[in-house]
């Protein structure tokens, strides 16, 4: 599988670029690259959740909120991974994942709260809060998948069966980022201690 995260050229745009590109053509880069993959996937795994949560209460207020979360949810994860496919390629990496982790998320759950708050969902809170944590998770997941051409639906897609068998090699990988980035990390100080002691 190509990793498009070393891929130089112009099909990088800055992440200034693709937001100024959501904003004047939305037409274009929302609603015409609804991402029909992450409104499948996440309206499984949120329905999931609120109806875990709500089943708490009563079996009815389960059943009522996923009852909600299967009316809204497939338009709203939709346009929200078609956003974060747009961001995919845009430089530099770590901003455009700060763009999908907290900027995505806050319109996602704003949608998320007056809907569920309209249909009168009892245990809102606990559900939107369980929902925000994932969402952080889910949003660095997914850009990173999208960077590696899965779960995609614009130039380079696969079928949702290849998706889903590449994803626990995918997930692997999105695991072993973090301690590898820590290594990293640690690495580039103790080299520019040692620097520091050498040219003293």
């Amino acid at each position: 599988m190509p990793d498009e995260t070393n891929q130089t050229g112009p099909c990088q745009p800055a992440v200034t670029e693709v937001l100024l590109e959501l904003a004047r053509r939305p037409g274009d880069r929302i609603f015409k690259r609804w991402n029909w993959k992450s409104a499948l996937l996440s309206s499984f795994l949120r329905g999931t959740i609120f109806f875990s949560v709500n089943l708490f209460g009563s079996l009815g207020a389960a059943l009522s909120a996923l009852a909600t979360e299967i009316l809204f949810r497939p338009v709203v994860s939709g346009f929200c991974g078609g956003v974060i496919e747009s961001f995919r390629r845009a430089q530099p990496p770590w901003a455009a994942t700060l763009v999908v982790v907290i900027f995505v998320p806050s319109v996602n759950h704003l949608i998320e709260f007056t809907v569920h708050w309209a249909r009168g969902t009892e245990r809102l809170g606990a559900g939107v809060l369980t929902s925000v944590s994932f969402s952080v998770l889910s949003g660095l997941f997914n850009i990173f998948a999208m960077r590696r051409g899965v779960l995609i639906v614009g130039d380079g897609r696969r079928p949702l069966l290849e998706d889903l068998q590449s994803m626990p090699a995918t997930i692997g990988a999105f695991l072993l980022a973090v301690p590898r980035l820590a290594w990293s990390f640690a690495f580039a100080r103790r080299s520019r201690a040692v620097q520091n002691r050498c040219g003293r």
